[in-house]
């Protein structure tokens, strides 16, 4: 039995999150979803998130390609790795090649895991959807 480990934020929850999260399920048996808490975001993105986590994790939760849901609390990998004990590990492209994931890609080998790296869906994001939203509220005249 192959067990998948994917993280996101998963703020205004999008295609891209669901295309992300069903492809990863393709590659495994049982997919896990470590879902970053509302203090780890605010501590390291500066962002107030604009859905609680709570209610992420309950969206994520209701998928029918998730099996279990964890909360992320900090960002490191190998702990994750320790406590689920996964085989593959699924990323998005836009980390691919970066030094931390360099180093990730070095240290899983050791544990016989694999880094899957999917195609970042550049036309949608949370962040963009967060500036539309701005841009709007804006336009209407509101703050």
């Amino acid at each position: 039995m192959i067990v998948g480990y994917t993280t996101g934020v998963f703020d205004m929850f999008h295609i891209g999150h669901l295309r992300l999260l069903q492809r990863a399920r393709e590659h495994c048996d049982e997919l896990i979803v470590g879902i970053s808490t509302d203090e780890l975001v605010l501590s390291h993105k500066k962002v107030k998130l604009v859905i609680p986590y709570e209610d992420r994790a309950e969206i994520v939760a209701g998928l029918k390609c998730v099996d279990k849901i964890v909360p992320q609390t900090n960002y490191d990998k190998i702990r994750a790795w320790e406590n689920l004990n996964f085989d593959r590990m699924f990323v998005g492209s836009d980390w691919k090649g970066t030094p931390q994931w360099l180093q990730y890609e070095k240290l899983f080998a050791n544990f016989r895991v694999d880094i899957v790296y999917f195609d970042y869906t550049i036309d949608i994001s949370s962040s963009k959807l967060r500036v539309f939203i701005e841009e709007n509220f804006k336009l209407m005249g509101r703050p």
